[in-house]
Parts: C-alpha cells; sequence; structure tokens
C-alpha cells in the first residue's frame, strides 16, 4: 500500500506570485502544445504558419479554460459558486471539467479555421495529435492535487489519498497519464508522421481516447 505525497499545492513563490500545480501543469501543457504544433507545422511547410501556430493554441488554451471551469462550475460546483462567486476565476485552485474543455476547444478552432479560412478537420486532424500531452499534463495536475483517486482496491500500488477515506485506491489520474497521454500520443505521433485522408487522425484520437478511458472507467 502506497499514500499520496500530499505535495504543497503552491509549486513555486516569486515575491507575492505563487503558482499553484495545477497552473504549472496548465502552462506545461499549453507550451509543449505549442512546441509541438510548431514542429509539426515546420515538418510540412506551406500549411500553418508559426503565427497561425501560436494563434491555435492561444485561442484553444481561451476555449479549454473557459469552457473547463464553466463546465465544472454549472454542472458540479455550482453550490461553491454560489457561495464564492469569485472562485469562478481561481483557475489555479482546481476545478474543471474535461466535457466542458472539450466543447470550449471545439468551438474555439471551429471558429478559427472559419477565420482562416481552412476546414475544420482539417485543422483538427492537425491538432489531434498534439492533444494527449495537455492530457497527460492535466492527469499530472490531478495526481498532484490528490483528486479524481479511483475506486478501492487491494493491488499493491493501492494509495491512501487524503481528501478521502483511509481505503487505499486505484492511482487513475496515473493511469489515465499513461494511457490517453503517453501512449495516444505516441500511436497519434507515429500516425500523422505519413499524410493521411482527411477525418482519420481526427477518428483515431477520438477511437483511442475512447478505449483508453472505457478501460480506465472500471478503476474510477
Amino acid at each position: 500500500m502506497l499514500t499520496h505525497p500530499q505535495f504543497d499545492p503552491v509549486a513555486l513563490s516569486l515575491g507575492p506570485l505563487s503558482i499553484h500545480w495545477y497552473g504549472l501543469m496548465y502552462i506545461v501543457a499549453f507550451a509543449g502544445i505549442w512546441r509541438l504544433g510548431l514542429y509539426r507545422a515546420h515538418r510540412n511547410p506551406g500549411a500553418w504558419t508559426d503565427e497561425q501556430i501560436s494563434d491555435l493554441v492561444f485561442y484553444g488554451a481561451m476555449g479549454a479554460v473557459i469552457g473547463g471551469r464553466l463546465g465544472s462550475v454549472f454542472f458540479y460546483n455550482f453550490d461553491r459558486f454560489l457561495a464564492d462567486p469569485i472562485w469562478l476565476f481561481r483557475v489555479w485552485e482546481g476545478g474543471m471539467a474535461f466535457h466542458g474543455g472539450l466543447l470550449g476547444v471545439l468551438a474555439a478552432f471551429a471558429w478559427y479555421s472559419r477565420r482562416l479560412g481552412k476546414p475544420f478537420f482539417e485543422t483538427m486532424d492537425f491538432v489531434a495529435p498534439l492533444v494527449p500531452f495537455g492530457l497527460g499534463a492535466g492527469r499530472l495536475g490531478n495526481f498532484i492535487g490528490g483528486e479524481l483517486w479511483g475506486r478501492p482496491t487491494d493491488l499493491p500500488w493501492g494509495m491512501v489519498f487524503p481528501y478521502v477515506d483511509a481505503l487505499p485506491r486505484h492511482p487513475s489520474q496515473l493511469y489515465q497519464f499513461a494511457l490517453e497521454g503517453v501512449a495516444l500520443f505516441g500511436l497519434l505521433w507515429w500516425f500523422s508522421s505519413k499524410p493521411r485522408p482527411r477525418c482519420s487522425i481526427t477518428g483515431l484520437f477520438g477511437v483511442g481516447y475512447g478505449v483508453f478511458r472505457f478501460f480506465v472507467e472500471f478503476a474510477r
């Protein structure tokens, strides 16, 4: 049986400014996606400019944060929002909903694709191999924050988390990091290394994510 390390929620302090682990993971996610996007664009010159990649990541980040936060507030934490409305803006404390973030990202990419005059699925096929990096960083943030733990287990790597009972539980955040982050990234990066029919990369992302999430749900 393992015990969660109970990390200090503040990753580092710069004078009066405190950077929480959750916020730091978002920075890592978006910075990594940006760098990977530039690499993909340079590997296939002419399709995307550096400026377009930067804008794409910026609008995607805005969609993810705004959509994820609103989804969390209105579906899971509405009472907390009513008691403390300013909590809506304290994103670094955690509290993001994946489905809300997904809808926000899709809306942002649809708008930006239309602005560029590109087909929506051309944008999605470009972005899909980058997304698992962000998913992996987010799941590490969940683990560091001691949230989204799994079901009780008697397996040797069962872990006692700080904000629930004393039962050892599946560290399902790490399962998701390994599957939805590392494995899915490797699969999509390999698949997208050659020209593919439109929608096929996006489709593989959807299938791969769905399969991995299906198996993880047995431990969540």
